[in-house]
C-alpha cells in the first residue's frame, strides 16, 4: 500500500460525498416544482434523483490477492422511478381535467435522513484525511 494511497482513498469519499449533497439539496430544491421537463407535449414534474456510489477501480483478481484497497466513486445519477403524488387543487395552473396536480416524488423527510448521512460520512473522511495527513507530518519529523 503506499503511503498516499489513504489520503487518495478518504479523497475520493470526500468528492463522492460532496455530489451526494448536491444531489440532495437538488432534490429539496425541487420537492414542489410541478413542470420539471417537457415530455411528449406536456409538463412532467420534477423526479427524484439519486447517486449510485461503487468500488472506485474495477475489482480485479490482482487487487483481491493483493488486497489493494481504491476508495469510491460515484458512477451516475439515476432518477427515482416512484410514481407521482395526485394532490387535489383545481385552483392550479398545472392541473389536469379532474383538478390534480402532479407533484414530484420528493421526500423531504428521506431527503433529510440521505443528507444527514451523507454529511456524516463527508465528517469522518474529513477526520480519517487528517489523521492520515498527522501520521505522514510525523513520520516526516522522525528524521530530524
Amino acid at each position: 500500500m503506499s503511503i498516499f494511497q489513504s489520503l487518495s482513498i478518504s479523497g475520493s469519499a470526500l468528492t463522492t460525498q460532496r455530489l451526494r449533497l448536491d444531489v440532495v439539496s437538488s432534490n429539496i430544491a425541487n420537492a414542489n416544482t410541478t413542470r420539471g421537463e417537457f415530455v411528449n407535449g406536456e409538463w412532467v414534474p420534477y423526479r427524484r434523483k439519486m447517486v449510485e456510489v461503487s468500488q472506485g477501480n474495477a475489482p480485479s483478481f490482482a487487487n483481491y490477492l493483493q488486497k489493494e484497497l481504491t476508495g469510491v466513486r460515484a458512477t451516475r445519477i439515476v432518477e427515482d422511478q416512484t410514481p407521482f403524488k395526485a394532490v387535489y387543487d383545481p385552483t392550479n395552473p398545472d392541473s389536469n381535467e379532474q383538478g390534480y396536480v402532479f407533484m414530484p416524488n420528493v421526500d423531504i423527510t428521506k431527503e433529510m435522513v440521505d443528507m444527514m448521512s451523507a454529511s456524516r460520512a463527508y465528517e469522518a473522511n474529513v477526520t480519517a484525511f487528517n489523521a492520515g495527513k498527522a501520521m505522514l507530518v510525523k513520520a516526516l519529523e522522525i528524521g530530524r
